[in-house]
């Protein structure tokens, strides 16, 4: 304790020398919390984004999930064919070892309208099977999702997303069993779905759906190409399933042995796969600048603990007369270089996260402290501390006493 009050009171006295000191480790350490915590923030966002599919699930589909080539790449896939409804259902019919196969289409930009009352034009409406629901993780909350005669008869039901529930009806009166209008075509309420929230400020609850059939019927059956969710029946199996259900999909579409697949396979795991490696190279070059900050602020360390070495020479050879050992000294100024390197993380921690979080907010992340990186940052400090004051502190702690007390 002795030690670590004369360290501290070391650096109390020379505040100015201190803290110009520090500045560089709180640069160094600000720049890898600030971008980590910014990163977290925003793959927590997209995990919950992307995570819509059920547990073990994948989905065929005829674009990626994520396009990031230029025009000649983005023209490869508009080139593509159209998924159709008989090949999904000739996968169905070939892929027993799934546990549910289901199809489903998309049309967005539509309004639905309830007497005086109406969405904003920015309404996604989807046609499913009935395995739709449990592959895409809807959970009814109220009323009762599609079946099989829903499909057959092209029944004219639909089950809301939980926002156009509550702009229709406002909670005043039962959405089920009230007839709506998507565009021009009268449909059925029969569910409302759970409310899923938002991610990076968008509404996850702002669609309606309707079964498949009744969705060509309505639009055409060649409007656009199908995507078809697959279920294994367990995290054991997923992986196999994959596979299989690539190569009946290659064999259906008839696409040459050695071409690459014209079709794409989505899942969350593929999907928060394409982001890390994204988020990979953003963290690389941050260390790499980060690093570079943190090399000069230990050379900075070293330099100032050798002027302070040659500063308390006097200090240090009455230390050693009256008793102190090398250890001590040693102790001492490795202490010293340690707190200097402690107190800049500490500030640059502190000063990180908070203004990552504020970054983070303006594009509507989820707020995160990036506890891994936190750690990651202290230990940082102490090892600059200990790399950087060891060759100060064992010329202090080498000092001859006598030539010591006799530096003026």
């Amino acid at each position: 304790m002795e030690i670590i009050k004369i360290a501290l009171n070391s650096l109390r006295i020379n505040k100015l020398r201190s803290a110009l000191t520090i500045v560089g480790i709180i640069v160094g350490i600000f720049s890898i919390i600030s971008i980590s915590t910014v990163v977290e923030m925003l793959q927590k966002s997209i995990e919950e984004g992307v995570s819509s599919l059920g547990q073990n699930t994948f989905q065929i589909q005829k674009f990626p999930a994520m396009q990031t080539g230029g025009p000649a790449e983005r023209m490869k896939y508009r080139n593509r064919k159209d998924i159709t409804y008989d090949e999904f259902e000739k996968l169905k019919e070939r892929l027993v070892e799934a546990k549910g196969v289901g199809a489903e289409q998309w049309q967005n930009g539509k309004v639905i309208k309830f007497y005086g009352k109406e969405t904003n034009p920015n309404v996604s409406v989807a046609g499913i099977t009935p395995e739709g629901f449990i592959n895409n993780n809807w959970i009814v909350a109220e009323g009762r999702d599609f079946n099989q005669q829903d499909m057959k008869s092209c029944a004219a039901n639909v089950v809301l997303g939980a926002d156009i529930a509550r702009v229709l009806f406002a909670g005043r009166i039962t959405p089920i069993g009230q007839t709506i209008r998507i565009g021009q075509f009268p449909v059925k309420i029969i569910g409302v779905l759970e409310s899923k929230g938002s991610s990076f400020g968008q509404s996850q609850d702002n669609f309606a759906i309707i079964p498949l059939t009744t969705f060509q019927q309505f639009y055409g059956k060649h409007a656009r190409s199908l995507n078809i969710t697959v279920m294994s029946f367990g995290k054991q199996d997923y992986d196999d399933l994959i596979e299989k259900a690539t190569g009946y999909f290659r064999q259906i579409r008839k696409v040459p042995l050695g071409q690459d697949n014209d079709f794409d396979i989505f899942s969350n795991e593929s999907i928060l796969g394409q982001i890390n490696d994204m988020t990979r190279l953003v963290r690389i070059g941050v260390i790499a600048v980060a690093g570079i900050a943190l090399l000069a602020a230990g050379v900075g360390i070293m330099n100032i603990m050798l002027v302070s070495v040659t500063e308390r020479t006097r200090e240090i050879g009455i230390r050693k007369a009256i008793g102190a050992k090398k250890r001590n000294i040693l102790v001492q100024f490795l202490f010293e270089a340690v707190v200097l390197c402690l107190i800049g993380g500490f500030i640059g921690i502190i000063s990180g996260v908070l203004l990552g979080n504020i970054a983070g907010s303006l594009l509507n992340a989820v707020p995160v402290i990036p506890i891994d990186w936190v750690i990651v940052g202290f230990m940082l400090c102490v090892i600059i501390g200990v790399v950087f004051g060891t060759y100060p502190a064992i010329k202090a702690s080498n000092l001859d006493p006598i030539e010591a007390l006799r530096y003026e």
